[in-house]
């Protein structure tokens, strides 16, 4: 076989035919190359080794569709790669993020001493009240009435991010009212 100008686009090409033999030397090329990239993105090998899982069964499943006029085989392959790490990266950042945000409430709602639960909410009344009535009704219904980021943004006609950083600011206004106030 003469070389090819782009061979890892040849081989995707030759792979959405359904050519197992190129399918495993497209793996074989360029494995190592997207397991590097995306174990700098996640910072975990283990996370990159799944990533790139997925990033094989993408290529195979959808492999049909690479189009060589596009970019290349592997500009192709390593912008899945890319997606797929800075997705996972954002939904464990996004998770970090709402597990310290609800962590300090939970710790105030999970009290055993009454005494103290009562003065908790006491001066958990008086915070609410110091907050932008809209952040402090985002809060209330996110935290007592469990409404996503995305009710909220629909309830309130804003966008999901906005809504995010309004109860991030808002949580961190009524955590050092409440810390003021212990």
């Amino acid at each position: 076989m003469a070389p090819h100008k782009d061979e890892i686009g040849f081989l995707i090409v030759a792979a959405g035919r359904g050519d197992r033999a190129a399918f495993r030397r497209l793996y074989l090329a360029t494995s190592a190359k997207l397991l590097g990239l995306v174990t700098r993105i996640t910072k975990s090998r283990a996370e990159a080794e799944e990533v790139v899982q997925e990033v094989y069964l993408k290529a195979w499943t959808n492999a049909a569709s690479f189009s060589p006029d596009s970019g290349t085989g592997m500009g192709w392959l390593v912008s899945i790669s890319r997606n797929r790490a800075i997705d996972l990266v954002r939904a464990k950042t996004a998770a970090a993020t709402e597990a310290q945000e609800t962590e300090w409430f939970d710790k105030l709602v999970s009290d055993q001493n009454l005494e103290a639960e009562i003065m908790d909410r006491t001066a958990l009344v008086k915070c609410l009240a110091t907050l932008e009535p809209a952040v402090r009704d985002m809060i209330v219904l996110a935290y007592v009435d469990g409404l996503s980021r995305e009710e909220l943004a629909e309830r309130f006609g804003m966008p999901v991010n906005t809504v995010k950083t309004r109860l991030h600011r808002g949580l961190g206004a009524l955590k050092s009212c409440l810390d003021e106030k212990s």
